[in-house]
């Protein structure tokens, strides 16, 4: 009922200004981690300031503030288990990660800090070596067969340092836009009407965007991408690719980008419908190893949109996103279809001739398409070099939408 409605609205409202009087006075009991639902809670009504609190909240009182920034010392929780098991623990890593992660201490030393002496000195003094002697003493890969490449960081690594410094939240910039977000030329029509078509003749939803970011948006978040030392994430290399992730419950959530996910979501209500942002992450690349293997994501809409410079693609047809016309079957739950590749293989795609739609890799390009859709990087081959690892980055809105026939009817 009505009544009913606005009792509930009311005690979100009573409830939410409680909180906030709590964290005003340093009295709230945050959660460890904040779950796809808390972020549409706020996406909901485009709250981009409340959604920023929440997330800052939690993540200043975590693991990944590094000494000299927290701001007790009871504000230092443990990293709750579902970071560590996704790949972002603090006791282990991968020799990729650590390269990566000193690419990125160097860019940030010959950039970023060069007329910052004491950050650049604490870099250059502390940071950079500490990497450096730990990335040394990392055994090659057929030596860690029985961890899939991870290695576990020993004694000696935390007598260095390793500890103070691995994961950690270093430096975290923020971007101000003096402009719009998105591309004021882009013919949202166009878009939302062939999105619409395809969907109506049977056809999987799929768009493709070419310059869908400002050129001062595409910049800053680029340059925010590559400075930014929130890139937690390493897998089994020879499993699951060479790619180091940053995600939104885990230090990916600056201004620019949350505005950049409403604001996209407010341009295309077409498409987006009353799906809100539930997640967002973004993956940086090692040409030496494969992308991201075949799988499907828990949302209705998929927002992939890739950020490095075209001149760092050594292949203009390639480099981008395999999507393939079938979906799972709605008995399936996630791990099902995301682990178990070989079923996926046989059950669902084979039967399609493995039906798919490549879209070779562009800067600023968006693919935007049905969430349930497995897909998969396609092979990719950038320059050497921090600047030119390939970057993608991730919204997810809503929840997926199952309209394939279950296993059995197959």
């Amino acid at each position: 009922s009505v009544d009913a409605l606005f009792i509930f609205a009311l005690q979100l409202f009573q409830l939410t200004a409680v909180l906030q009087v709590c964290a005003d006075n340093q009295g709230i009991d945050f959660p460890p981690i904040l779950d796809s639902d808390d972020i549409a809670y706020f996406a909901r009504t485009y709250d981009k300031d409340g959604l920023y609190w929440a997330l800052t909240s939690v993540f200043d009182r975590s693991e990944r503030m590094p000494n000299n920034r927290r701001r007790s010392t009871n504000n230092n929780q443990p990293l709750p288990n579902v970071l560590i098991s996704r790949g972002g623990g603090s006791t282990y890593t991968t020799a990729y990660k650590l390269k990566c992660d000193l690419e990125q201490a160097q860019y940030l030393v010959d950039h970023t800090f060069r007329n910052r002496p004491a950050e650049r000195n604490y870099f250059l003094q502390q940071v950079i070596p500490i990497l450096n002697e730990t990335l040394a003493s990392i055994p090659s890969l057929d030596k860690l067969e029985r961890s899939g490449g991870l290695y576990a960081f020993r004694r000696a690594d935390k007598d260095r340092g390793i500890e103070e410094v691995y994961n950690k939240a270093l430096y975290v910039p923020e971007y101000a836009l003096n402009g719009p977000v998105l591309n004021q030329d882009l013919d949202i029509d166009v878009v939302q009407q062939d999105w619409i078509s395809k969907q109506a003749s049977g056809e999987p939803g799929i768009a493709v965007v070419d310059d869908i970011l400002s050129e001062e948006a595409l910049q800053k978040v680029r340059d925010l991408l590559l400075e930014s030392t929130v890139w937690y994430q390493t897998k089994m290399p020879h499993k699951f690719g060479g790619y180091v992730g940053a995600y939104i419950d885990d230090g990916l959530y600056q201004k620019i980008l949350l505005t950049l996910a409403f604001d996209l979501h407010r341009a295309l209500p077409k498409i987006m419908k009353d799906h809100p942002l539930k997640y967002m992450w973004a993956y940086k690349y090692d040409s030496d190893y494969t992308g991201i293997n075949t799988h499907a994501d828990q949302a209705a809409i998929n927002v992939n949109l890739w950020i490095t410079p075209d001149d760092a693609n050594l292949d203009s047809n390639s480099g981008g996103l395999v999507i393939f016309t079938a979906k799972p079957p709605s008995d399936w739950d996630f791990t099902a279809y995301n682990t178990d590749t070989e079923r996926v293989d046989r059950d669902i795609l084979a039967p399609t001739n493995y039906a798919n739609v490549t879209v070779p890799y562009r800067a600023n390009r968006a693919v935007i398409f049905d969430s349930a859709l497995f897909h998969h990087t396609d092979k990719f081959s950038f320059k050497e070099g921090y600047r030119n690892r390939r970057i993608n980055l991730t919204l997810l809105y809503g929840d997926m939408q199952f309209d394939s026939p279950k296993t059995g009817e197959l």
